[in-house]
């Protein structure tokens, strides 16, 4: 049996994917396949991010006399166990987490609460917006600030002892 390791087409139109796969060399190019070895995103936009292999398993099929297309033997030979661009390839990697990273959730975004509205026999359900001043003093109440009285009496206070 002649064994390829080939890449296998997913996603959509004008969206490639593609698995790095090994399979039989008389099976179709989406057919079943014997093993996944990794994954190829053209439309990853850091270059040395774009694929991910898994050397040992790569290494293992060659081995054994799989033989790669010529698309993946560039792929095997920049990025598989001994690949001319796996430090590359890892900087890329940590550059896309970090954009891809999510901030905090805004805090200035208002909560929605639902109320529930009667409407002429029908009760229905309705998300409406939180003023976020009142959902704070909902939760801790704001304490009252001195009034004057109390700043009158701690003057008179002060006055009389001197």
């Amino acid at each position: 049996m002649a064994v390829r390791i080939r890449m296998k087409h997913f996603g959509r139109r004008h969206r490639p994917f593609f698995r790095v796969c090994v399979t039989d060399a008389r099976s179709p190019r989406d057919g079943r396949v014997l093993e996944e070895v990794g994954y190829y995103d053209p439309l990853v936009p850091e270059t040395d991010a774009r694929a991910v292999l898994k050397g040992e398993r790569i290494d293992y099929w060659l081995g054994v006399g799989a033989q790669p297309s010529d698309k993946v033997a560039v792929l095997i030979k920049k990025y598989g166990s001994n690949g001319t661009h796996l430090e590359d390839q890892k900087a890329a990697v940590e550059r896309l987490a970090v954009k891809r990273r999510r901030p905090g959730v805004p805090t200035d975004l208002p909560k929605m609460e639902k109320v529930v509205r009667k409407k002429k026999g029908e009760e229905r359900a309705e998300e409406v917006p939180i003023d976020p001043v009142e959902e704070a003093e909902a939760i801790a109440p704001v304490a009252e600030p001195e009034t004057e009285e109390s700043e009158v009496a701690e003057t008179k206070t002060a006055e009389e002892t001197t």
